[in-house]
This record gives structure tokens, sequence and C-alpha cells, in this order.
């Protein structure tokens, strides 16, 4: 009887999502790498003059000298620090507020008119006004965060609370569910990723309300280092400055990743 060759058995579901992963780092990691080599090669030939785009040592050897000293750990933290304040009081106040304002018609009534005068002004329109009620103090500068962000996560909220299927909230209350039981196991699960979605966005605009806070009234944060070493002409440290925002901001997103996959695990294995 001639030898038959079996074909070799098919990965498994684990085993191709594993190796999607890795080439997807790779691909992530080949792009920073070949983004660092351009940035290099241009400022090294030439192409681009250092007064426009210092070299990409030239921005390590500031990043050194204000890790050194420790004043870019304190800008970090100080910055960070606003944020989060601002950040979180936004979420404690927007995504209650929200919810109601999703699954409570009156309530959305009551709300968007106020929502559509304070949706179009930018966080730098508040400075002068926080500044006259609140000094120039770190809590002026938590205000203009608040101010800045918590309408992004309150319109997030309330898209996220309305587009729950309502055949879901039907079918639970022709089981006997009862309002409190329907918001607990069927409009909260079903809006917090859209919610969840939503903080992530927010937190991006939030970096960037601080910064703008920090550029005009501190003396501190990376807003502050970032103006300051931009009146100095020290191109290299405005760029550690921006860098650290990123990485900031990265960071955190991570952070949130994670807490999503603690808190929605109907999600992760949805999309795995």
């Amino acid at each position: 009887m001639s030898d038959t060759v079996l074909p070799a058995p098919a990965a498994s579901p684990p085993a191709r999502r594993w190796r999607l992963r890795h080439a997807l780092l790779l691909i992530n990691v080949a792009a920073v790498a070949g983004a660092l080599f351009l940035w290099w090669l241009s400022t090294a030939t030439g192409w681009i003059a250092p007064i426009f785009l210092p070299a990409p040592h030239d921005v390590w050897h500031a990043a050194q000298m204000t890790m050194r000293d420790g004043e870019l750990w304190i800008d970090v933290a100080t910055s960070a620090r606003r944020v989060f304040l601002g950040f979180g009081l936004a979420a404690v106040v927007a995504v209650p507020l929200g919810v109601v304002m999703g699954v409570w018609a009156p309530a959305k009534a009551l709300m968007d008119p106020f929502v559509s005068l304070l949706r179009p002004l930018p966080s730098i329109t508040w400075i002068p006004l926080t500044i006259l009620w609140l000094g120039i103090g770190e809590a002026q500068k938590v205000a203009i965060v608040f101010m800045g962000s918590w309408i992004y996560v309150l319109l997030y909220t309330v898209e996220s609370t309305r587009r729950v299927d309502p055949l879901l909230i039907k079918a639970a209350r022709n089981l006997g569910a009862g309002d409190l039981t329907v918001m607990r196991e069927v409009i909260l699960p079903g809006s917090l990723p859209g919610i969840i979605a939503g903080l992530k966005v927010t937190l991006a605009i939030a970096w960037s309300c601080v910064l703008t806070a920090e550029m005009i009234a501190a003396q501190s944060g990376l807003g502050a280092l970032i103006w300051q070493a931009k009146d100095w002409g020290n191109l290299p440290l405005v760029l550690v400055g921006m860098l650290c925002i990123s990485l900031t901001v990265l960071v955190a997103d991570w952070l949130m990743v994670r807490l999503e996959h603690v808190l929605l695990p109907w999600e992760r294995s949805r999309r795995s």
C-alpha cells in the first residue's frame, strides 16, 4: 500500500491570534524605527535645518539634561495630576448625568439648551473667567480641564445610552424586570463600551486643555516647559515636552484598555 501524506493540521485559533498579535507588533516596531531613521537622515544630510527640526541625538541630550536634574519628572507629574483630577471630576459628573439624560427624556430636554450653548466653547475661552474666579493656582488648571472635557464625556454617555437596543429593554421588562434591574442588567452593560470609548477620546482632549492653561498661566507642567523652551529658542526641549505628552497619553490609553478588559469581558472575547 502506498504511503499517504496527510496535510498538516491547521493552527488552533489561539495560535493564530498569537501570531497575528506578534505580526502587528513587528509592524508597529518597524514603523517607529522607519520614522526615526527618516528623522535622523533628514537632519544628518541637511535636508531639514536644525532650526526647524533638531536631530534625534539633540532631543535625547535635552531629555537627559532635564531628567538628570529632576525637572522633567516634576513637570510630567504636575501635568498628569492636573489632568486626572479634572478628568476624573468630569467623569464623575458627566457619566451619571449622561445616563439619566439618555433614559429620561425630560432630563435631556432640560439640559439640551445648556449643552448646545457650552459645546462650541473651547477650553481656552474659560481661562479669563477661571483666573478671575480661582486665581492662577492648581484649582484653576483643574477647572480648565473639567470645563474642556466634561461636555464630551456627557455627549458620549448620552449617545451610548440611547443606542442600547430597545428590544433588549422590552424583553427584560416582559420577563418582569423593574427599572433598577433594567438599568443594572441591560442599559449599563450595553452602554459601557461606548462610554469607555468616549472616556479614552476625551482623555486626549483633557491633555490639550491642561497644556493650554499651563502655557498661559503656569510656572510648572509640560505646557509651561514647552512655552519656556520656545522663549529660550531651545527647540530640542520643546520636542522633549511634546514626546512626554504623547508617551503619557499612550500609558493612559494602555491603562484604559486594561480597565476595559476587566469591566467588559464579553467584549474581549467577542473582539478576539
